[in-house]
Order: structure tokens, then sequence, then C-alpha cells
């Protein structure tokens, strides 16, 4: 057996696993992107991953299957990286235990990610927050639970998993009621519920009658939602609220979308971003001021308090040829 197969093991069960303690969702993300980077050295090379040594593993072939990712499996500038952070690690974790090769995973740490173009977040208005709140048939089973998963996520702005991660005995109802959950790195944060989301919530847990720790959300099975599921009762009833409300695009609504419009409701209330940033569980505010970049009404009341009130209205446009082509370039 290579020396890589030892290595890879050990990575993670000692490092990600023991040392490092991380979660399940990154484990299944490392070992996808590496199941992906083995598969692919095994085509190129015609060896098979447990005969595959460091040297078969260079940087160029390390550059190949990224590119590979991008043309042929048509993955994103995003995903790309990702793939590129998970192989990162594991060289890192090499470098120690195979100083022989340190050259060549010196190169391949040296790979940079690649750069893309970052958009606006997109978030729902009160009225498509109303309109998708509707959507859900209450006469069903199903129905009741979907308005009670969708009025948790866009209050409390949890991730899809720790949405899904929720228990019965995460919810605290009455006086100083709450949802706790545990975040991404580990991380536990409980969030204030409001009046109309504790109302629901108190009459959804009472037909749900589930023990504290079986899921807040859970099939008709009794198992927990997969974000699979999630995804499609969110687009199930996003393309029935576009009926009533055609700005919503079904195609467009994820249920990441929901995350973002509790902090564009926070934005839009007067929340200081830095209270934000503890509500939605961000280990930095920088992740934060995307919202203000997304919000137009905080750049009016800007533009409003900055703009002379003698400023004559219209674009400035010059008086000379040449300063007209100059101004063109």
């Amino acid at each position: 057996m290579s020396p890589i197969a030892p290595t890879l093991e050990s990575f993670f069960a000692e490092r990600l696993v023991k040392q490092r303690r991380v979660s399940p969702r990154t484990i299944a993300s490392y070992r996808d992107s590496l199941k992906l980077l083995l598969a692919f050295a095994w085509q190129q090379t015609g060896k098979s991953p447990s005969a595959l040594d460091w040297a078969d593993l260079d940087a160029e072939l390390i550059g190949a299957f990224l590119d590979h990712l991008e043309t042929q499996r048509h993955n994103t500038i995003r995903t790309r990286n990702l793939r590129l952070t998970a192989i990162r690690a594991l060289f890192t974790y090499a470098t120690l235990r195979h100083p022989e090769h340190a050259a060549l995973i010196q190169r391949v740490l040296a790979i940079p990610a690649k750069r893309f173009d970052k958009q606006l977040v997109s978030f729902l208005t009160t009225v498509e927050i109303d309109a998708l709140l509707a959507a859900p048939d209450l006469s069903r089973w199903e129905g009741r639970r979907d308005r009670a998963l969708l009025l948790a996520a866009l209050q409390t702005g949890l991730r899809l998993t720790e949405l899904t991660g929720l228990n019965s005995a995460d919810v605290t109802l009455g006086t100083g009621a709450n949802v706790r959950c545990l975040g991404k790195g580990r991380k536990h944060r409980a969030i204030p519920l409001t009046s109309p989301t504790q109302a629901v919530l108190r009459v959804w847990m009472a037909e749900r009658a589930g023990q504290p720790d079986q899921p807040l959300f859970p099939t008709r099975t009794g198992r927990r939602l997969s974000a699979d599921a999630v995804q499609r009762l969110v687009h199930e009833h996003a393309t029935t609220a576009a009926r009533q409300c055609p700005s919503i695009r079904p195609d467009k609504l994820h249920p990441h979308v929901l995350r973002h419009s509790c902090a564009m409701s926070l934005l839009h209330a007067g929340v200081d971003t830095a209270v934000i940033a503890l509500w939605l569980g961000h280990s930095d505010i920088r992740s934060t001021n995307v919202y203000l970049h997304a919000d137009m009404a905080i750049k009016q009341r800007a533009l409003d308090r900055t703009t002379p009130a003698s400023t004559p209205p219209g674009r400035y446009r010059p008086g000379d040829a040449l300063l007209a082509f100059l101004e063109s370039l």
C-alpha cells in the first residue's frame, strides 16, 4: 500500500475527528472532494487510489483536476475553491509526515484560490414573506409543519443544517422564549422568538408531541428532514406563493434566502450589525457587511444626507471636446 493511504486515513481519523472535532458536514465535504481527486488521478495515471504515491499528486495533476471540475463537471468557482480547501488541508497535514516530499507539497499548497464575482445577496420583502407563509395548506399535517418551519427560519435566520438539526428540547416557550442551536464552528447560540413565532411553534409542538431528543420538524415517519427535502418544500411553497405575489422567483428561492431575509429584516428595523452578526452566528462581522451592500434604503438615506440641496440636477458633462474624450475612456 502506498504512503498516501495511511496518511489519508490518519488525516480523517486523527486530525479532523479527534484533534479538530470538525462537524460531520465538513468531514463529508472533505471526503467527497478527495474521492473526486483520487478518481481523477486513477483515470489520469492508471494507478488505483491505493497504489498512488505522493509524486503522482503533483501540482500539475491538481491543477488539471481543478480545471476538470470547472470544464467537465461544470462546477462553479466557489465549488472549485471548496475542493481546493480540502486538498490543501490534506497536504498541510502531510507536510510533517512526509518531509521527503516537502518541495512537491509546497508547490501544491501554492496553488491559489480563484477569484470570482460576488453577487448581492437576495432576500424577500415583507409582502413576499407574507405570501410565502400563507402558501402552505394548513388543512394538512405537512402544511402545518412547513409553515412552522418557514416562520422559524425567517425569524431566527438559522442555517439549513441548524434548522434541520433542531430537536423539540431546543425550543423554550414562555418568558425568555428562544431557540438554541449548535452552529458553525461548534458554537452554541440562542435566538429569541417573537410572539407570533412562539404562538405558531406552541401549536405545532403540541400537535407534534415529540420527545425532547426527537426532531422538531420531522418527516411523516418521524425521521429528520434532509436538506434536499427542505429545498423541495421551499420551492413548492414558493411556486404557490408566486401565483399571488409574482415578484417571487421560485427558481431563485432557496433555504439560505430565508436566512438573508431575516438579516435584512433586522437591518431595516435599525438593529446594529454587531447584534445581527451574533444573531446569525457570524464569527467575523465582515460577513454581516454584505447586507449593508444589498440594502438600497440605507444607501438612499446616506445619499439624502450628503447631497447638497443647491446641487443642480443632472449629470456632469465637460464643456471641452478633449476633456469629453478623456472622460469617455
